[in-house]
């Protein structure tokens, strides 16, 4: 059990954080989202195999994003301990990544799922669903009230998704950064990216209208070691 459900179990509910839709969520400065009540532990936008795929289209990058994103993912993985684990689409940066995934990564994947239950979401970049790896397979899955799908609805409630690759932007005199990151309000959840050549699309962009209300949006930046919580007022404009 780790620190942070045992610390819930007894009543402490001070390491949890926030509550998202009655239940207590843990951010990760990985990008991973833990819902430690549940042991359940939510990844975003993988995109395993995007070098594989950039460079079966003749676009060639160095090929270590799969190793490093599977390195991070099993980082966290030891981290929380979960029971479950949900991947919430785009596991694969196309359609044929994960029938073409070499050998020592597909069982290393595999690896890490053994003794898990390992939910797969359908994304816009793999609809097809994973190939020769252990886990279910779904387009929209919900679970204890929660609703888990890649890209988020108009009209959902209590929805946890990805696919717009969040990141905001904090302005101080003389500096600005800018840093992927979770968005969150009474019913929507959007990770960042779990990927190690992740893009971000500012939280500003017209992409995220209508999402969220913006008086009760909040937003967690990812830094090296800790997430950062601030209002969405107090980003750059």
């Amino acid at each position: 059990m780790s620190l942070t459900t045992a610390s819930l179990k007894s009543g402490n509910l001070s390491d949890a954080g926030p509550f998202f839709a009655g239940h207590p969520v843990v951010f990760d400065c990985s990008g991973a989202l833990f819902f430690p009540v549940l042991s359940l532990l939510v990844v975003s936008d993988l995109h395993l195999e995007r070098g594989a795929a950039h460079a079966r289209r003749g676009v060639f990058v160095p090929p270590y994003d799969t190793a490093r994103t599977l390195s991070a993912l099993s980082a966290v993985i030891a981290r929380y301990r979960p029971a479950r684990v949900v991947s919430l689409g785009d596991n694969f940066h196309d359609r044929v990544g994960a029938r073409e995934m070499a050998d020592d990564h597909r069982a290393a994947l595999s690896a890490l799922a053994t003794g898990l239950d390992w939910v797969w979401i359908n994304g816009n970049h793999d609809p097809d669903g994973v190939f020769g790896l252990p886990g279910r397979v779904f387009d929209e899955w919900t679970c204890e009230g929660l609703t888990f799908r890649h890209e988020p609805s108009r009209g959902g409630k209590a929805e946890v998704c990805g696919h717009l690759h969040p990141s905001a932007t904090l302005s101080r005199p003389g500096k600005s950064v800018r840093r992927p990151c979770f968005a969150m309000d009474e019913n929507r959840l959007i990770l960042p990216a779990f990927a190690t050549t992740r893009g971000g699309l500012d939280l500003r962009h017209k992409a995220f209208a209508g999402l969220f209300d913006r008086a009760a949006l909040t937003v967690r930046m990812l830094g090296p070691d800790r997430v950062y919580a601030l209002p969405f007022a107090a980003l750059a404009g």
